[in-house]
């Protein structure tokens, strides 16, 4: 059964945010961990709903990886309770906005959305931190320093995301 994200207040109003790479147990869960905790920060967990999945069926109902979970827990950021899904069609019909960690990720979710979708389809860290390159790396084969990277990464982009986002509700209201 497809996960619906993080629930709100007033779902018709929320914006709806979905992050999304590979196998969703190391980069989307981590950017979806991050950018809770800087939305519920902010007090606008009642406005945002929040979700991440991955393109492929690998991982499925899996928590996020052990390292990106240690790492989470060393920043003071909760994902233990994130589990994997994949990507399906409905998102893009459910979603605003859907963000790809990597270039690869992003040409899927291009194939896969729906002409009549309402998703906007982006590269994550080209698009919010582009001093950071236009992918966010994989750090699943690599040490505990990828994952570092990652979080440094994510965390950058997740704030202008949150700066992005907000104006957007803002202009909704008006």
């Amino acid at each position: 059964m497809r996960k619906v994200g993080e629930k709100v207040k007033n779902e018709r109003e929320a914006f709806k945010v979905c992050f999304v790479c590979m196998g969703n147990i190391c980069r989307s869960p981590t950017a979806h961990a991050v950018f809770r905790k800087l939305v519920e920060e902010a007090g606008l967990a009642d406005q945002i709903e929040i979700d991440s999945a991955g393109t492929h069926a690998y991982h499925v109902g899996e928590p996020p990886d052990r390292r990106s979970q240690q790492t989470a827990a060393q920043r003071g950021i909760r994902m233990h309770d994130l589990r994997a899904r994949q990507v399906d069609l409905g998102d893009f019909y459910h979603y605003d906005l859907m963000l790809a960690m990597d270039e690869a990720n992003l040409a899927i979710l291009e194939e896969l959305r729906p002409a009549d979708g309402k998703a906007e389809v982006k590269l994550f860290l080209a698009h919010y931190a582009p001093a950071f390159g236009r992918e966010v790396p994989d750090p699943y084969y690599g040490g505990a320093e990828g994952f570092e990277r990652v979080f440094d990464m994510v965390e950058a982009a997740s704030q202008a995301l949150l700066t992005d986002i907000q104006q957007r509700l803002q202009a909704r209201s008006a």
